[in-house]
């Protein structure tokens, strides 16, 4: 997951690849899941933070948001097509 590690991401959400000169933009709970992602974090583990970090009014599936916000990732190329997060 070299490219992951080598994706820039500014303290706004602003993504840059430098393989591709590609920029894409995310809010602050995309950016948990990018940097949990980086740390190598499990599903359970990055659902777990972002309960932690953010006031959640209302009850979401965030499992289902994180592997939404996975598979945008794999679209876009900034992970590879057969990552799948581990439980």
């Amino acid at each position: 997951m070299q490219k992951l590690a080598d994706l820039a991401i500014s303290d706004s959400g602003f993504v840059f690849d430098p393989y591709t000169g590609a920029t894409f933009s995310t809010n602050a709970t995309g950016r948990a899941i990018f940097e949990a992602l980086r740390r190598g974090a499990s599903r359970g583990a990055i659902v777990q933070a972002l309960k932690d970090g953010f006031d959640l009014r209302t009850e979401v599936d965030l499992h289902r948001d994180v592997d939404e916000f996975v598979a945008l990732m794999r679209g876009n190329e900034l992970l590879p097509a057969d990552f799948e997060l581990e439980d």
